[in-house]
């Protein structure tokens, strides 16, 4: 039997598409398929609960709840969190990438020429999702489908808006400069929202640390001398 139709066979239509538009986030760099990832989560579940059912104590109890968690772990640590690391990557490239293309559209060159020239001089993941998008370009699709399927390939909801706004600017004959300009202006802005966003944190993350750090050892000291004078007697 087929991997394919296997999956078919277990999960549902909706499931197995929430899965695969995920691992399509990954995009040219992806290293797995639906049906690996799913089959491997399938599969290490049950040894997972056959393990603990096995060797656990209360596995009649343990064993559903532990094969639950690692099902959700598995999610996470495969697909949630890595996701999360590229969109944030993405994002950090976008300014860098996207102020490249606008000076090439602004030398006179279409669309197509400024994204080719873009990627000459930036390596970078977004600069791999566009010769992605160039190369399906050469292999006969128009440009405009070959961005609406890059766009699959973001996880970024930021940069999936400035290649949208791209793609309708192209296809209506409006100013693409123009656009370029109003997104370049919005990833600045975010960029300086997103750094004040993470100063902020910090005095929570202080506290935190002193919590768990700091308060026990400042009782300690203070209580130290009670308890050796205690335990001497």
């Amino acid at each position: 039997m087929k991997e394919k139709d296997f999956i078919y066979k277990i999960y549902t239509k909706k499931e197995i598409q929430k899965i695969s538009n995920k691992i399509n986030m990954f995009g040219v760099s992806k290293k797995m398929t639906v049906e690996s990832f799913m089959n491997t989560r399938l599969f290490t579940s049950l040894i997972v609960f056959v393990f603990t059912f096995l060797f656990v104590d209360y596995s009649a109890i343990l064993s559903p709840i532990i094969t639950v968690i690692w099902y959700f772990l598995f999610n996470y640590f495969l697909l949630d969190r890595p996701l999360k690391k590229r969109e944030k990557k993405l994002d950090s490239e976008a300014y860098y990438y996207f102020e490249v293309l606008t000076l090439a559209l602004e030398s006179g060159r279409n669309l197509e020429n400024a994204i080719k020239m873009a990627c000459q001089y930036i390596d970078s993941e977004i600069s791999d999702e566009f010769k992605e998008t160039l190369k399906q370009v050469n292999f006969g699709k128009s440009l405009a489908e070959s961005l609406s399927l890059m766009n699959q390939r973001i996880p970024s909801l930021t940069i999936r808006n400035i290649i949208l706004n791209i793609e309708q600017s192209n296809m209506f004959g409006n100013s693409i400069i123009d656009t370029m300009y109003n997104q370049l202006d919005f990833l600045k802005e975010k960029q300086v929202n997103d750094i004040k966003s993470e100063i902020n944190k910090i005095p929570n993350k202080i506290s935190i640390v002193s919590v768990l750090f700091f308060i026990p050892l400042i009782i300690l000291i203070i209580l130290g001398p009670m308890l050796i004078s205690v335990l001497g007697k």
